[in-house]
């Protein structure tokens, strides 16, 4: 069975730091190009990150570009998002994605009506920035 786990998310004061985890079972990291999402209380879920399964190039939203970095581990089988300088605005149930056959451009900027075609997703793990 093919599984993504998310952890990491937790409250932190805005200005703080967070790094969430995307650990994979019954599959292979290596030939999938991953992606990070975010869904707001009321609001759609859209992406935040995505990386290559082979250059290692990435994508970043506008809103997070200079302050969240994605990367991948492909010995541990997992994809990283360290996130700095956090803002309320980025409270959110955050997800991890896995696709096969996309590029990286072409996970982050698809329509979120597309989302349910992506090959694995986790269950989400929940960040909330608070005073």
């Amino acid at each position: 069975q093919l599984q993504l786990v998310e952890s990491g998310g937790d409250l932190v004061q805005p200005g703080k730091s967070l790094r969430l985890s995307c650990a994979a079972s019954g599959f292979t990291l290596d030939y999938y190009v991953i992606g990070w999402f975010r869904q707001a209380p009321g609001k759609e879920r859209e992406a935040v990150s995505c990386i290559s399964n082979s250059d290692g190039s990435t994508y970043y939203v506008d809103s997070v570009k200079g302050r969240f970095t994605i990367s991948r581990d492909n010995a541990k089988n997992t994809v990283y998002l360290q996130m700095n300088s956090l803002k309320p605005e980025d409270t959110a149930v955050y997800y991890c994605a896995a696709d096969y056959g996309l590029t990286v451009q072409a996970m982050c900027v698809m329509s979120h009506t597309g989302y349910k075609y992506l090959d694995v997703w986790g269950q989400g793990t929940l960040v909330t920035v608070s005073s």
